[in-house]
Protein backbone atom coordinates (compact mmCIF):
# COMPACT_ATOMS: atom_id res chain seq x y z
CA UNK A 1 0.00 0.00 0.00
CA UNK A 2 2.98 2.19 0.61
CA UNK A 3 4.32 1.34 -2.69
CA UNK A 4 1.20 2.17 -4.55
CA UNK A 5 0.89 5.98 -2.33
CA UNK A 6 4.62 6.45 -3.22
CA UNK A 7 3.64 5.82 -7.24
CA UNK A 8 0.51 8.13 -6.69
CA UNK A 9 2.43 10.65 -4.82
CA UNK A 10 5.12 10.66 -7.36
CA UNK A 11 2.84 10.96 -10.73
CA UNK A 12 0.95 14.04 -9.09
CA UNK A 13 4.06 15.97 -8.31
CA UNK A 14 5.42 14.97 -11.39
CA UNK A 15 2.30 16.25 -13.38
CA UNK A 16 2.53 19.65 -10.77
CA UNK A 17 6.09 20.36 -12.22
CA UNK A 18 4.95 19.86 -15.97
CA UNK A 19 2.02 22.01 -15.52
CA UNK A 20 4.04 24.59 -13.98
CA UNK A 21 7.08 24.15 -16.19
CA UNK A 22 4.92 24.35 -18.99
CA UNK A 23 3.36 27.88 -17.88
CA UNK A 24 6.69 28.97 -16.73
CA UNK A 25 7.94 28.37 -20.49
CA UNK A 26 4.70 30.27 -22.34
CA UNK A 27 5.44 33.28 -19.84
CA UNK A 28 1.89 32.79 -18.26
CA UNK A 29 3.97 32.68 -15.37
CA UNK A 30 5.87 36.16 -15.47
CA UNK A 31 9.69 36.36 -14.86
CA UNK A 32 10.21 36.84 -11.28
CA UNK A 33 6.38 36.56 -10.30
CA UNK A 34 5.84 34.67 -6.74
CA UNK A 35 4.11 31.44 -6.92
CA UNK A 36 1.02 30.88 -5.33
CA UNK A 37 1.72 27.79 -3.61
CA UNK A 38 -2.06 27.70 -2.13
CA UNK A 39 -3.40 28.58 -5.39
CA UNK A 40 -1.72 25.75 -6.76
CA UNK A 41 -2.48 23.62 -3.85
CA UNK A 42 -6.26 23.85 -5.03
CA UNK A 43 -5.95 23.69 -8.58
CA UNK A 44 -4.54 20.00 -7.99
CA UNK A 45 -6.61 19.01 -4.60
CA UNK A 46 -3.17 17.98 -3.35
CA UNK A 47 -0.99 17.96 0.01
CA UNK A 48 1.92 20.16 1.09
CA UNK A 49 4.37 17.33 0.16
CA UNK A 50 3.76 16.43 -3.95
CA UNK A 51 3.85 20.13 -4.17
CA UNK A 52 7.25 20.35 -2.10
CA UNK A 53 8.73 17.40 -4.37
CA UNK A 54 7.75 19.58 -7.59
CA UNK A 55 8.97 23.06 -7.18
CA UNK A 56 12.06 21.07 -6.04
CA UNK A 57 12.01 20.17 -9.89
CA UNK A 58 11.57 23.14 -10.80
CA UNK A 59 14.34 24.52 -8.76
CA UNK A 60 16.71 21.78 -9.81
CA UNK A 61 15.77 22.88 -13.27
CA UNK A 62 16.46 26.53 -13.28
CA UNK A 63 13.21 27.55 -13.70
CA UNK A 64 12.22 28.71 -10.05
CA UNK A 65 14.33 29.98 -7.13
CA UNK A 66 13.72 30.15 -3.11
CA UNK A 67 14.11 32.82 -0.82
CA UNK A 68 13.34 32.58 2.73
CA UNK A 69 10.71 35.24 3.28
CA UNK A 70 9.93 35.62 -0.20
CA UNK A 71 9.13 31.68 -1.01
CA UNK A 72 8.88 30.75 -4.43
CA UNK A 73 9.69 32.77 -7.53
CA UNK A 74 9.97 32.71 -11.52
CA UNK A 75 13.21 32.84 -11.91
CA UNK A 76 14.08 36.46 -13.33
CA UNK A 77 15.69 37.50 -16.57
CA UNK A 78 18.91 39.05 -17.24
CA UNK A 79 20.74 39.85 -20.26
CA UNK A 80 23.84 38.33 -17.50
CA UNK A 81 21.63 34.97 -17.39
CA UNK A 82 20.90 34.76 -21.04
CA UNK A 83 24.03 35.87 -22.06
CA UNK A 84 25.12 32.60 -19.85
CA UNK A 85 22.35 30.21 -21.21
CA UNK A 86 23.29 30.90 -24.72
CA UNK A 87 27.00 30.19 -24.23
CA UNK A 88 26.62 26.83 -22.50
CA UNK A 89 24.11 25.83 -24.33
CA UNK A 90 25.92 26.45 -27.63
CA UNK A 91 29.28 24.42 -25.89
CA UNK A 92 27.54 21.63 -24.43
CA UNK A 93 24.74 21.21 -27.17
CA UNK A 94 27.57 20.79 -30.16
CA UNK A 95 29.54 18.90 -27.47
CA UNK A 96 26.94 16.76 -27.39
CA UNK A 97 26.49 16.08 -31.14
CA UNK A 98 29.74 15.91 -32.09
CA UNK A 99 29.60 12.22 -30.22
CA UNK A 100 25.74 11.76 -31.14
CA UNK A 101 27.28 11.76 -35.10
CA UNK A 102 30.62 9.53 -33.44
CA UNK A 103 28.04 6.94 -31.79
CA UNK A 104 24.94 7.19 -33.18
CA UNK A 105 23.11 4.05 -34.45
CA UNK A 106 20.88 3.87 -37.40
CA UNK A 107 18.17 4.00 -35.16
CA UNK A 108 19.31 7.26 -33.96
CA UNK A 109 19.30 8.49 -37.55
CA UNK A 110 15.80 7.17 -38.09
CA UNK A 111 14.53 9.13 -34.79
CA UNK A 112 16.60 12.66 -36.16
CA UNK A 113 14.99 11.86 -39.38
CA UNK A 114 11.27 11.51 -37.92
CA UNK A 115 11.63 14.40 -35.73
CA UNK A 116 12.98 16.88 -38.75
CA UNK A 117 9.94 15.84 -40.50
CA UNK A 118 7.35 16.42 -37.83
CA UNK A 119 9.14 20.19 -37.26
CA UNK A 120 9.38 21.29 -40.76
CA UNK A 121 6.43 19.46 -42.27
CA UNK A 122 3.88 22.01 -41.42
CA UNK A 123 3.89 25.89 -40.62
CA UNK A 124 3.94 27.59 -37.29
CA UNK A 125 0.63 29.80 -37.12
CA UNK A 126 1.19 32.43 -34.62
CA UNK A 127 -2.63 32.96 -34.17
CA UNK A 128 -3.49 29.32 -33.15
CA UNK A 129 -2.58 28.43 -29.52
CA UNK A 130 -2.57 25.14 -30.55
CA UNK A 131 -0.75 24.87 -33.44
CA UNK A 132 2.26 26.93 -31.65
CA UNK A 133 2.03 24.18 -28.55
CA UNK A 134 2.57 21.49 -31.72
CA UNK A 135 5.60 23.55 -32.90
CA UNK A 136 7.28 24.05 -29.62
CA UNK A 137 6.67 20.38 -28.67
CA UNK A 138 8.30 19.56 -32.31
CA UNK A 139 11.12 21.92 -31.67
CA UNK A 140 12.02 20.99 -28.13
CA UNK A 141 12.57 17.11 -29.25
CA UNK A 142 14.12 17.74 -32.72
CA UNK A 143 17.18 19.35 -30.67
CA UNK A 144 16.84 16.83 -28.07
CA UNK A 145 16.65 13.64 -30.46
CA UNK A 146 19.56 15.33 -32.05
CA UNK A 147 21.87 14.70 -29.39
CA UNK A 148 20.12 11.57 -27.40
CA UNK A 149 22.46 9.50 -29.63
CA UNK A 150 25.58 10.49 -27.70
CA UNK A 151 24.65 8.08 -24.76
CA UNK A 152 25.77 10.49 -22.32
CA UNK A 153 22.58 10.82 -19.53
CA UNK A 154 23.80 13.51 -17.54
CA UNK A 155 25.13 15.98 -20.81
CA UNK A 156 21.96 15.28 -22.35
CA UNK A 157 20.21 16.09 -18.88
CA UNK A 158 22.09 19.56 -18.56
CA UNK A 159 21.75 20.26 -22.46
CA UNK A 160 17.52 19.82 -21.81
CA UNK A 161 17.64 22.27 -18.96
CA UNK A 162 19.63 24.79 -20.82
CA UNK A 163 17.26 24.38 -23.80
CA UNK A 164 14.66 25.15 -21.74
CA UNK A 165 16.09 27.98 -20.00
CA UNK A 166 17.15 29.56 -23.78
CA UNK A 167 13.65 28.86 -24.77
CA UNK A 168 11.57 30.44 -21.78
CA UNK A 169 13.74 33.68 -23.38
CA UNK A 170 12.71 33.13 -26.94
CA UNK A 171 8.91 32.37 -26.07
CA UNK A 172 8.64 35.22 -24.11
CA UNK A 173 11.01 38.13 -26.00
CA UNK A 174 10.40 36.09 -29.42
CA UNK A 175 6.81 35.88 -29.15
CA UNK A 176 6.42 36.27 -32.78
CA UNK A 177 8.28 34.28 -35.65
CA UNK A 178 8.57 37.89 -37.78
CA UNK A 179 12.07 38.59 -38.75
CA UNK A 180 13.07 34.93 -38.51
CA UNK A 181 15.17 34.14 -41.63
CA UNK A 182 14.38 30.41 -42.45
CA UNK A 183 14.68 28.41 -39.13
CA UNK A 184 13.14 25.28 -41.14
CA UNK A 185 15.51 25.17 -43.80
CA UNK A 186 18.25 25.60 -40.35
CA UNK A 187 17.17 22.95 -38.64
CA UNK A 188 16.60 20.47 -41.88
CA UNK A 189 20.67 21.42 -42.73
CA UNK A 190 21.82 20.67 -39.24
CA UNK A 191 19.78 17.61 -39.24
CA UNK A 192 20.90 16.73 -42.61
CA UNK A 193 24.79 16.92 -41.86
CA UNK A 194 23.59 15.32 -38.24
CA UNK A 195 22.49 12.02 -40.45
CA UNK A 196 24.99 12.19 -43.47
CA UNK A 197 28.07 12.18 -40.44
CA UNK A 198 29.31 15.55 -41.55
CA UNK A 199 30.37 16.73 -38.19
CA UNK A 200 32.23 19.88 -38.45
CA UNK A 201 29.46 21.05 -40.48
CA UNK A 202 27.00 19.98 -38.22
CA UNK A 203 28.26 21.54 -34.94
CA UNK A 204 29.10 24.39 -36.99
CA UNK A 205 25.44 25.00 -38.17
CA UNK A 206 24.20 24.20 -34.72
CA UNK A 207 26.23 26.67 -32.88
CA UNK A 208 25.35 29.57 -35.77
CA UNK A 209 21.73 28.49 -35.12
CA UNK A 210 22.50 29.07 -31.12
CA UNK A 211 24.33 31.81 -31.53
CA UNK A 212 21.65 33.81 -33.80
CA UNK A 213 18.41 32.96 -31.84
CA UNK A 214 20.51 34.49 -28.66
CA UNK A 215 21.36 37.64 -30.61
CA UNK A 216 18.21 38.65 -31.44
CA UNK A 217 16.64 37.54 -27.83
CA UNK A 218 20.04 40.37 -26.24
CA UNK A 219 18.34 42.62 -28.76
CA UNK A 220 14.67 42.06 -28.01
CA UNK A 221 15.78 41.97 -24.13
CA UNK A 222 17.40 45.04 -24.44
CA UNK A 223 14.38 47.07 -26.22
CA UNK A 224 11.36 45.69 -23.28
CA UNK A 225 14.33 46.86 -20.48
CA UNK A 226 14.71 50.08 -22.06
CA UNK A 227 10.96 50.40 -22.50
CA UNK A 228 10.51 49.60 -18.47
CA UNK A 229 10.06 52.35 -15.56
CA UNK A 230 12.92 51.90 -13.32
CA UNK A 231 11.78 50.15 -9.98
Amino acid sequence: MNALADIRKETLSSRIAADLRSSILRGDIAPDEKINLDRVREQFSTSVTPLREAMSRLVADGLVVFEDQRGYRVTPVSLRDLDEVVRLRTDLETLALGYAIQSGDLDWEGRVAGALYKLTRGERNGDAENDVETWERAHADFHLTLIDGCGMPHLIGFCRMLHNLNDRYRRIFLERPAGDPDPDGEHRRIGEAAMARRADEATELLKAHIARTGARLRTALQARSQKEPAK
